[in-house]
Parts: C-alpha cells; sequence; structure tokens
C-alpha cells in the first residue's frame, strides 16, 4: 500500500451532503489503515453558498489544510465550484464533477450570468475532467439527494480500494432506511 500523502477537496453549495461524502471518504480510508484528516465545511453551507471540505490521507498526516496546487482529486457537486476551485488542483490531479449548474447569488440577482462551456475551458488548462449528470444518476437510483454518493461511486474509479472496502464504509455511515438506495446509487455512478 502506497502511504504517499494524497489529498482530496469535495466542493460544493451547501446543502448538497458534501459532509457525508467527506465522512464516507474519511472511514474508507480510515479502515485501509491511513493516517486521515479532514476539515471543518467551510463557507456559508446554510445559506447554499460555496462549501469545501478538504479530505488528506498518507501514512502520516499533520494538517487537513489543502493550499494551491496541492489536491490529488477535486470532486464537485456543482460544475461552477469546479472551475472556481481548479488551481487548488495538481498538475496531473483528476476532477469528478457533476454537470449540475446551481445559479450562485450574482447569477440569481442578474448582475452576472453563468458562464459557458465549463468542462471545456477546465480541460483546455490541461485538467483531467470526468463529469457526468449526477443528478439524473441520483434521481434513478430514488433521491435527487444521492448526488453526494453518486460521485463517491464516481471517484471509486480513481482509488486503488475493492468494491467491498466502500460498501462496509458506507454501511457504517449510511442510515440503514437509506443504505439500499445509497449502494444503488454508488454503483450507477461507479459505472456510468
Amino acid at each position: 500500500m502506497n502511504k504517499e500523502t494524497k489529498n482530496v477537496m469535495i466542493v460544493g453549495v451547501g446543502g448538497q451532503g458534501s459532509l457525508l461524502a467527506s465522512k464516507l471518504l474519511g472511514r474508507l480510508l480510515l479502515d485501509a489503515g491511513y493516517d486521515v484528516k479532514v476539515s471543518e465545511v467551510h463557507g456559508m453551507s446554510q445559506r447554499g453558498g460555496s462549501v469545501v471540505t478538504y479530505v488528506r490521507y498518507g501514512e502520516q498526516v499533520y494538517s487537513p489544510v489543502i493550499d494551491r496546487g496541492e489536491a490529488d482529486y477535486i470532486v464537485s457537486f456543482e460544475l461552477l465550484e469546479a472551475a472556481r476551485w481548479l488551481p487548488y488542483l495538481k498538475k496531473d490531479g483528476q476532477i469528478v464533477t457533476n454537470i449540475q449548474q446551481i445559479d450562485p447569488m450574482p447569477v440569481i440577482t442578474g448582475a452576472q450570468t453563468y458562464p459557458e462551456g465549463l468542462v471545456e475551458k477546465m480541460r483546455g488548462t490541461g485538467a483531467k475532467v470526468d463529469a457526468l449528470d449526477c443528478l439524473a444518476l441520483a434521481e434513478q437510483a430514488g433521491s435527487p439527494k444521492a448526488v453526494n454518493i453518486v460521485l463517491m461511486g464516481r471517484l471509486s474509479h480513481y482509488f486503488d480500494m475493492p468494491e467491498e472496502a466502500w460498501q462496509k464504509a458506507m454501511e457504517a455511515i449510511v442510515p440503514a432506511k437509506f443504505l439500499e438506495m445509497n449502494k444503488k446509487a454508488f454503483a450507477l455512478g461507479k459505472n456510468a
């Protein structure tokens, strides 16, 4: 097992389930024997503001904070958030993003327009971008709230961890009444 420190940023808009996603990822990595640091959620999570959670793991991790150019992975619940946090991605890092667009306040008020072609623009910087309609997959699984687990399923492509480890972490974190739906959401994200 490679114990080099790796950095994952989970970014989105308040209320999208980034905390559950970071708990799931943290549990998976702890169970795999890594030292794991998960930051608190930053941002106006109660008001639909920008939210970021840091997950760092390795042999020994001292700080939960990820600086510009240090993220191995950016997992984004919303397209503009992926673009906003792009400067934090390492040169060979991977973005996994939902293509959903949630208008920020300047767009809602009419002061700005939502940028077009964000996936192409991010790829144009050399970033590896895996973009999919996680909301449609979550709805297919049974709930639009399962976007977070669809994203974790997609992220699992880039981790050298057996699916059973992800399932075990899900069983530990997700309430029993939502477990089957979340397992379906994970599988849809993984196999999209």
